[in-house]
Order: structure tokens, then sequence, then C-alpha cells
């Protein structure tokens, strides 16, 4: 049996995802924050981990992008779920006056919190929010989550598809001890960090395109260590081990202060 941490309640966003992913029977390991979730698999409690680490609607999350940056663990695969939200409560939609979710996905459904003039309060997770909301027991408090979670809690759903688009899909990575051997349709993850001077991104950038290799996304994030100075997070095609792709990166290791391979997986396609 698999043994797959997540952060989050049962009936959270990232238990369903890490289901989808590995399609066969798991067991899966709830655990409060993501440090903890990465420490499991660290600690070899758990084979691997799973990390949200963008929305399409919402962006990155910042504190999974920080947290790759520290862990010793690979990434071994991606997977994309369709995050489709509920208004979830005892009461009716005109009682409602408060609204308790992740930040994620309160943020998600901003023109429907909007619209009904609810006050937000964050919750560490969207399953969570369920519980806090069944612990309650008040009409006017509600919270969003997912349908699986209200059933898991026995909560009556209010209102379904809330976000505001509801082509809303998030982004999660799979991470372990082990590497992913190569395909034909691979992705890279790698961290870098350059020198404060004219032209150092562009050095690195300018691989990419010299190598005929597509770059697919590229983020920044502050260093924490000095203002001002960021982290550049970096998916591209290619496998590392692939031998193109290896010589690429011997090439961008040499014009940055800092480099990373995160690992390289095959590529997740929309589901």
């Amino acid at each position: 049996m698999i043994h797959v941490s997540f952060q989050g309640e049962r009936g959270a966003y990232s238990e369903a995802a890490a289901k989808l992913f590995f399609n066969e029977e798991i067991e899966t390991i709830p655990l409060t924050t993501f440090a903890e979730v990465l420490e499991s698999t660290s600690a070899d409690k758990t084979e691997y981990s799973i990390l949200p680490v963008e929305n399409s609607l919402e962006g990155s999350v910042g504190e999974s992008y920080d947290l790759l940056y520290s862990t010793s663990l690979n990434a071994t695969g991606e997977v994309y779920h369709r995050i489709e939200h509920c208004l979830i409560g005892i009461g009716k939609l005109d009682e409602i006056d408060t609204v308790y979710s992740h930040p994620q996905a309160l943020g998600q459904c901003r023109q429907f919190i909007e619209k009904h003039n609810m006050k937000t309060i964050p919750a560490y997770d969207t399953a969570g929010s369920v519980k806090i909301i069944k612990g309650l027991n008040k009409s006017n408090c509600a919270c969003i989550a997912s349908k699986a979670a209200a059933e898991i809690y026995h909560m009556p759903v209010i209102a379904e598809s809330i976000a505001n688009n509801l082509n809303n899909y998030t982004r999660f990575l799979i991470l372990s001890k082990e590497n992913s051997p190569e395909t034909n349709n691979d992705k890279t993850s790698i961290i870098f960090s350059i020198k404060h001077e004219p032209g150092s991104l562009y050095r690195i950038i300018e691989n990419f395109h010299k190598n005929n290799v597509n770059l697919t996304k590229i983020e920044s994030r502050p260093t924490k260590a000095n203002t001002w100075e960021y982290n550049f997070y970096v998916d591209f095609e290619g496998h590392a081990n692939n031998p193109k792709i290896s010589e690429m990166l011997k090439k961008i290791k040499q014009d940055t202060l800092f480099m990373k391979i995160l690992g390289s997986y095959h590529s997740a396609k929309l589901s």
C-alpha cells in the first residue's frame, strides 16, 4: 500500500488530487501543515507527499514554493485537479453573513462572497473549514469546500459552482526520495539565484532559447536572506537526464549563485 501525506482534513482537495494522480488504492495521511507533509516523507513515514503549487485563478502558493527551496525531496510527478467550490452550512443563502475557508479558496470565490456581502474568516484548510462550521452549528456561518468534504462531515450544500471562474484548476507536485525515469513527455523544475546585476537573468533565459527548450513557467520569490533579492523557480520541457538538457543545466549553473534541480517528471495534462 502506498502512503501519501497531504495538508488538511479528510476531503481536502489535496487528498482528492493524490487519489487522482496515483489512480490506485492508496492510504492518505492528513497533516496540519505543508512542512509536516514534507517531513513525513523525509522521515520515511510516507513514500510520497503532495503539495499545491499554483492555482489557475489565484496564482502560486507561496508557502509551497518556499518549502521546495529547502526540502531534500525530489519532484517526481504533477497533477492538475479541477476545483469545484461549494458553499456549505446549515443555514439558507440569505442567512449567511460569515464564510470560512482557506485564503486561496476565499480568493477564488471573491465575486460570490462580495455579491452576498459576506465577511471572510481564513481557515487552515477547505475541508477543515467544514469541520469548523459543523462545530459552530450557526445558521449565519458557512464555509467553502468541496462536495466530498460536505459528504464526509454530513453537512448540507447551500450552493454549488461558486468560484469566480468555473475553469478553476490547481496544480499539485508529487514529492518523494526517488527520481522519475525519462519518458517522451517530461517536465523539469529548478530553482536558482543570480547576481543582482544587469543582464544576469537574460544570460540564464538565453540558454533555453539557444537549446530550443520550451520554458513553461518562471516565478520569483524573495530569498528571505537579503532585501530585494530573489530565487527564481523555473519549469521547462525535458528531462534532466537527457544529454541536451543536462548540458544546458551545466551552463546555467555557471551563471548562478545557487542552483537546485527539484526534479524531472512526466508532464501532466488538464483532466
